[in-house]
This record gives structure tokens, sequence and C-alpha cells, in this order.
């Protein structure tokens, strides 16, 4: 994922700056507790293409920020 890219991307929902995991190729929104793939390095932003995280998915992501 492109640095840059990642910089100005935010989660459609929440409006917030997303977190890219390069193990599971997803852009992580702890905000709205979703989970958005990358396809071929390409950021699927919708909603209905998201995974909902569980509350601890989530907590580990904030304290990796």
């Amino acid at each position: 994922m492109d640095p840059k890219l990642l910089e100005i991307l935010v989660c459609p929902v929440s409006k917030t700056k997303l977190i890219y995991d390069k193990n599971s190729q997803d852009l992580i929104s702890t905000a709205a507790n979703l989970a958005y793939p990358v396809r071929d390095g390409i950021p699927i932003l919708l909603e209905d293409e998201a995974r909902v995280l569980s509350a601890e998915d989530v907590e580990t992501y904030r304290k990796q920020k």
C-alpha cells in the first residue's frame, strides 16, 4: 500500500484515518469497527464489503497506532 495514498484515505463511515494491516491485506477503521479489504492493491472502501471487527481486534489495532 502506497504510504501517500494511505495518508489521504479515510473510512467512508466514520471519516477517520485508516490503519493498513499488511498481514490480512485490510484497511482498519477502529472508529467504525470495520476492516475494508485491499484486493490486488486496490482498497475496497464499501461498507457492504467490509467485515465487522471484534472488540478484541479493535483494541489490538488501537494499541498499534
